[in-house]
């Protein structure tokens, strides 16, 4: 499985849209609204490299509204959780 955050800056008066838009899509695992320099941050969890290429340069690279996008590749988890096991449910 491969992870990704995707900080993005999106149109003020989108936020909420754009949200529940990215939180509806194959692939994307949770949205937050946050404060700081990004309006929202998006986790994403896919199966492999290629399709977490096409899910945020074609898929989401699409989404009107998002002004500004930095995506960072998750290496290794730290976590108390299993969470190869909780998203691999129903695979």
């Amino acid at each position: 499985m491969v992870t990704a955050i995707l900080l993005m800056n999106v149109e003020r008066h989108r936020i909420n849209a754009i949200a529940e838009d990215l939180a509806a899509r194959k692939g994307v695992s949770e949205v937050y609204s946050v404060s700081g320099n990004y309006d929202l941050v998006a986790l994403l969890r896919v199966a492999d490299n290629d399709e977490m290429a096409r899910l945020v340069t074609e898929e989401l690279a699409t989404v009107d509204g998002i002004e500004h996008t930095e995506t960072m590749l998750a290496f290794r988890a730290h976590s108390r959780h299993d969470l190869e096991a909780m998203f691999s449910v129903g695979s």
